[in-house]
């Protein structure tokens, strides 16, 4: 999942089948700071996002199943998910060692 802050939206005259009625928002892609990284994208919404908000992402198959009625469509990028709010840790309090013995992963 991809992180994106919803820059506006993008008219669409002529519609494969099956996305007819869906919107379309053009999105910057985000890395874990919350900065820009990479182009802007053009992306199907399908939670009711809006201008600014933040927003979870997803990409390829994961996109195209997350369309509202027909499965098989070219879907590429979608808004799954809008985020109200975000916690983050700096990286170095997280151990992803596993140590031997036993613990609450094992």
């Amino acid at each position: 999942m991809l992180f994106g802050r919803v820059k506006g939206t993008a008219v669409c005259t002529v519609k494969y089948p099956g996305t007819e009625g869906l919107k379309l928002l053009v999105v910057q892609p985000l890395n874990k700071k919350l900065e820009p990284s990479g182009t802007l994208q053009v992306a199907v919404d399908v939670v009711d996002a809006g201008v600014g908000d933040l927003c979870v992402m997803v990409r390829s198959r994961e996109a195209a199943l997350a369309m509202p009625d027909v499965k098989f469509v070219p879907i590429d990028l979608a808004l799954v998910g809008i985020v109200d709010e975000l916690t983050t840790y700096p990286d170095s309090d997280f151990t992803l060692v596993m140590r031997p013995g036993l613990n609450r992963f094992s």
